[in-house]
């Protein structure tokens, strides 16, 4: 587990099918930390979770189910997800408890909807810390820049396309991101580069 800034951690494991890493994220918050999107975590880093404890296991997709039955068992934290990724989610075998709403505050976050890779997708924005927690919506491949999933494993590319575009107007500047490499600074700026190659495309060349 690395100190991504003050008060937010994360750790990893490779996916080799995608060529990146997944990654797991533990925010530590007087209000009760959570714990976002987790990996499966080695010894260490599960005794980590435990030792600093969890109230909350956050999802922001239906796909990011992950090891969050694995943190539950062992943290005894409740796991919410938008509902509509939450039937999902219930199926890869998670218990769920908690509904996450757009618009709602959770911790230091802000509950954003980000749909289009799939209908619940969220992502969570502090603006205390300019940062923004992301799932699917973005993945940091290459790293140092902002990317998407290919089309063909979204539910709805224009939609994602629009929910990314929309991202723009929080002016965050740090990225957590759940695939891939996170980016600490200059986030906007690839998050710009990223909805101008996605506008290029769209006109087609001049």
């Amino acid at each position: 587990m690395v100190e991504f800034s003050p008060g937010i951690f994360t750790w990893s494991v490779p996916s080799e099918p995608h060529g990146y890493d997944f990654n797991g994220t533990l925010l530590l918050d007087k209000g009760g930390n959570l714990c976002i999107d987790p990996v499966e975590p080695d010894t260490e880093t599960l005794d980590r979770l435990a030792d600093e404890g969890v109230a909350r296991i956050v999802l922001t997709n239906r796909n990011h189910a992950r090891a969050a039955s694995l943190v539950r068992e062992r943290t005894g934290a409740r796991v919410s997800i938008h509902p509509a990724d939450a039937e999902y989610a219930r199926g890869q075998g998670v218990e769920i408890d908690d509904a996450l709403e757009v618009g709602q505050r959770i911790g230091p976050f802000d509950v954003i909807g980000v749909p289009g890779k799939s209908p619940g997708e969220i992502a969570l924005y502090d603006p205390a810390r300019n940062l923004l927690v992301v799932g699917d919506a973005l993945i940091g491949n290459p790293p140092g820049q902002l990317s998407l999933l290919r089309d063909k494993v979204l539910d709805d590319p224009a939609q994602l396309r629009a929910s990314v575009r929309a991202l723009l107007e929080l002016g965050a500047d740090a990225f957590v991101l759940g695939d891939g490499v996170s980016i600490s600074a200059g986030g906007r700026k690839q998050l710009e580069r990223l909805i101008d190659s996605i506008d290029r495309a769209a006109t087609g060349p001049s």
